[in-house]
């Protein structure tokens, strides 16, 4: 009977660590906020080429998460998804934003989904690729940021088209649409209309491949932070903060995941 109890108490224990509020050292242990964020990525938030402040989604919640917390915060920009999460597992960030994907599992703990991301293609005017429906063809040579959600999708579900990865700058892109070496190049749809603004007869297809589901993330051994940061999730959906940040951010192709999105997985 008292080992029955003495495992009871510890399972007690453990859902009201799991559950109890972080507290602002929990959050920001060294007194600030450290945010990373894929600096590549205008879905979550970009720099203001004349007043370099960092404006969008995941900089306006991560200010309010900050500031719910009273503590300032620093917004850190890296290059790619993987070095944002490497940021967090090793301390160098608190929180992270990123897509979640299965590749990515592991080093950090995700959250729930908060926002989804349409992906699409930038295709030649001259195509026979009309749709999302038809990039998986056999001949046709399709085209992802290294490490993209895209990307990892792709390489998932492509059975008949090559993939053909670039460097995570436009510039790769743009030069391999000009030396012929690929068909289509996949990318969120605010991504791809920036491009487009360059890239004289080439079109963006009408539909979307799918939404990349967005997740914050946190250090794997701080349960307590993971529980806020879903509370937080769940508060911004629904006083409308979330949406708000999403419209004033003017970024196309955003939505807000429904409530409920607890278990981040990628679409198939």
């Amino acid at each position: 009977m008292r080992r029955s109890a003495a495992v009871a108490f510890v399972l007690a224990l453990s859902v009201v660590l799991l559950n109890r509020p972080a507290s602002a050292d929990d959050l920001a242990p060294g007194g600030t906020l450290r945010v990373v964020y894929l600096a590549s990525n205008p879905a979550q938030a970009v720099r203001d080429a004349a007043t370099g402040e960092i404006r969008g989604v995941s900089a306006d919640l991560a200010r309010e998460l900050a500031k719910r917390h009273n503590v300032p915060v620093a917004l850190i920009p890296s290059a790619n998804p993987a070095t944002v999460i490497e940021a967090v597992a090793k301390g160098d960030a608190d929180i992270g934003f990123v897509a979640f994907a299965p590749e990515r599992v592991g080093s950090v703990a995700f959250s729930q989904v908060y926002m989804l991301v349409q992906q699409s293609f930038i295709v030649p005017d001259n195509s026979r690729i009309k749709s999302v429906k038809d990039i998986d063809a056999a001949g046709l040579r399709i085209s992802g940021g290294a490490g993209d959600s895209i990307t990892l999708y792709l390489k998932r579900k492509l059975k008949q088209a090559a993939l053909i990865e670039t460097d995570n700058t436009p510039a790769d892109a743009k030069r391999r649409f000009q030396a012929g070496e690929i068909d289509a190049f996949g990318a969120n749809r605010q991504r791809l209309t920036t491009m487009l603004k360059d890239m004289p007869g080439h079109r963006i297809l009408p539909d979307s491949l799918f939404g990349v589901t967005q997740t914050i993330i946190v250090p794997k051994d701080k349960p307590e932070v993971l529980a806020t940061v879903n509370r937080f999730i769940d508060d911004v959906r629904g006083s409308g903060f979330l949406q708000s940040a999403i419209e004033k951010s003017g970024i196309i192709g955003l939505s807000t995941a429904p409530a409920g999105s607890w278990q981040p997985s990628a679409p198939d």
